[in-house]
Parts: structure tokens; sequence; C-alpha cells
């Protein structure tokens, strides 16, 4: 089975090493994935979108998805299009109060998750991408959260490992917010 994932938001929220995360933890997990990334060349506010394809056999999906299960809205600008390219049934999490959860088409399962209060709560203001990582994986369970965890680590360049802790939190905070109902 294999199973597609869109993240958009504009930079600076984490978008590509959330979605760099999701296949190493699903690559350690001994699947499939392949990724694609698209980002403007601004380190902040610019457009930032992934492509994820993860399945258990050689895949068959590109990264460059015409279609896919599901979403991760982390923004509304720069989303153009990206609903129209879910299949019906297809998994959204939107990330309020950035993205309105009623903007949705009615035949997708549509998960609003405060990622902003989340990471805040969890002492990880910085770490909003990793709420909705959280919730996306606790949603669907792709990967053992544990290996999003590793995966997260080895991934953070050097000048970053101090935030390792934080991100792990923002993980778990985004997994409790659909453990909790509110999503």
């Amino acid at each position: 089975m294999e199973r597609e994932l869109i993240v958009t938001g504009v930079g600076g929220q984490g978008i590509q090493l959330l979605a760099k995360t999701l296949a190493l933890a699903a690559t350690r997990e001994g699947r499939y994935a392949m990724l694609a990334a698209d980002y403007g060349g601004e380190m902040r506010g610019g457009p930032s979108k992934a492509g994820v394809v993860v399945g258990d056999a050689p895949l068959h999906a590109l990264p460059i998805l015409p279609s896919a299960w599901s979403a991760i809205f982390a923004h509304h600008r720069f989303t153009e299009g990206v609903q129209d390219r879910l299949r019906p049934g297809g998994i959204v999490v939107a990330n309020t109060p950035l993205v309105d959860p009623d903007g949705f088409r009615a035949d997708l399962r549509v998960f609003a998750v405060d990622a902003m209060a989340a990471a805040k709560s969890a002492e990880a203001p910085q770490a909003s991408g990793f709420v909705l990582l959280g919730a996306f994986n606790a949603l669907t369970t792709m990967v053992e959260p544990a290996s999003l965890v590793a995966a997260m680590e080895e991934l953070l360049p050097p000048y970053r490992r101090q935030h390792a802790p934080a991100n792990a939190r923002a993980l778990e905070a985004g997994a409790a917010t659909v453990r909790a109902g509110v999503a």
C-alpha cells in the first residue's frame, strides 16, 4: 500500500524538515519512501511545499503528486490547487487559526490543530511543524512515534541539536491533540 502526503506552508514553518523526518522515519523502519521538495529562495515567508510517498513495496507514485491521500496545511498562503488534488476521503491536518478548517470540501476528513498553541504549551514555540507532523502521524500511524523522534534527531544539523528535546515534545503534543479529541 502506498500513502501520499502533500505538505504546504510558508518558509520558516519547518515544512521541509517535517517532510524529511517522515520519509527518513519510514525508511529506517524498512519501508520505501520518496520525497520532493518545492520552495522559494527566501528563508522565511516564501512558498514551501513537499510531497512524500511511503509504501511497503517499491513505489509506483512519484513524489510529484497529481493526487494524494492526505495533506498538512500549515498556512493558508500558497495552497492553491492542493485541495483539488486530494482524493475523496482524504485526511487533512489544518493548522488553525492560520487555515480555516471549514474551507475544505465536505468529502475530506479535516482535523483542526492549533499548532502554535500546542507548541507553546509544550515549551517548543518554534516547533509548530512538528506538532502538525505528530498529529498527522497519530491519525495515520504511518510510522512509530519513536521513529519520528530518531529521524528528527538525525536530520538536525549540529548547530540546531539543542532543539531536539523541544521538537520531541512538539511531536508528542501534536499526537496528544488528536488523542484528546481536540483535532
